[in-house]
């Protein structure tokens, strides 16, 4: 038998992915909390902004031209930062369904934890806000990539650089999920310690940056998660597109269907590898958790 020392953090992931399809409440759990918040979030878009998302699918037929001159992208920064506070406030409300449904759930896999609804709360508020702030940093970084190697080379009328800006595009993507990958599983384990070890969110977080060797694995772990949601996207894509050779002689009612079926097959799927990635902390943590009294880790 290996050393707990020796043990990569791939191998104890592997495991928990079929202790966790072995327990499917765990991941109807997770299923429940987050499609009530998105049913709750798109009836509440329907109501008080309904003419707002209707305004943007008439868009859609004639998004092509607008997308390459940018227009597109300067309406819709300008609607959205006329909608910044509803978006904070959708953000928080987003951070306390997740506090109270991540504490749900982690206290179903592993009973011997201690309930800390709050610091849940706080933490995945805090990770909301930190991740909406690296789609912003993401977003921003490809419009002034696409302003500089397309949209200034079109209004100068001359050949837009597609390929050196779709390089920095793919670069600077990756960059950004390797970084998000190396300082997010801290905000993931968090939440472990603080109900494994009764702390409040700031005492876990720094409890999580002290955590020794085991951060290696951690970290490994994040960076499997961030590829298995990538496979989870090009998957989804191909089976969207499996029928579209076919639509001559498919109705539309059948494609939209077909769309929606492969959409909630990848929601589930995606719910499934987010307990996954809880239930590994946990178990990572509870492995290598250190004797009474020892604050090594």
């Amino acid at each position: 038998m290996q050393a707990q020392g020796q043990v990569r953090g791939t191998q104890s992931f592997v495991g928990v992915m079929a202790a966790v399809w072995k327990r499917p409440s765990l991941t109807a759990l997770e299923l429940l909390w987050r499609w009530t918040f998105g049913v709750l979030a798109l009836g509440l878009v329907w109501i008080f902004a309904r003419d707002f998302v209707l305004s943007w699918a008439i868009k859609i037929p004639n998004i092509g031209p607008l997308l390459l001159r940018g227009q597109i992208v300067a309406r819709g920064t300008n609607d959205v930062l006329k909608d910044f506070w509803p978006i904070l406030g959708a953000l928080a409300v987003w951070g306390v369904f997740a506090g109270i449904g991540q504490g749900w759930v982690l206290g179903r896999w592993d009973r011997t934890l201690r309930a800390r609804r709050g610091a849940m709360i706080v933490l995945a508020v805090l990770r909301a806000f930190l991740y909406a702030g690296l789609i912003v940093l993401w977003l921003s970084l490809l419009i002034a990539i696409a302003r500089r190697d397309v949209w200034a080379a079109m209004d100068r009328r001359l050949e837009p650089a597609y390929v050196p800006g779709f390089a920095l595009v793919v670069t600077t993507t990756l960059l950004l999920f390797v970084a998000w990958a190396g300082a997010s599983w801290m905000l993931r384990i968090a939440p472990v310690l603080a109900m494994a070890r009764d702390l409040g969110p700031f005492a876990s977080l720094r409890a999580a940056v002290r955590l020794g060797p085991l951060r290696a694995k951690l970290f490994e772990i994040n960076l499997v998660m961030g590829v298995v949601k990538v496979a989870l996207i090009v998957l989804a894509m191909v089976f969207s597109a499996c029928p579209l050779p076919f639509q001559s002689v498919e109705s539309q009612t059948f494609l939209t269907w077909w769309w929606i079926g492969v959409a909630v097959l990848y929601l589930v799927a995606a719910d499934y590898f987010h307990v996954v990635r809880a239930a590994a902390y946990e178990a990572l943590y509870q492995a290598h958790r250190p004797p009474t009294g020892d604050a090594t880790l």
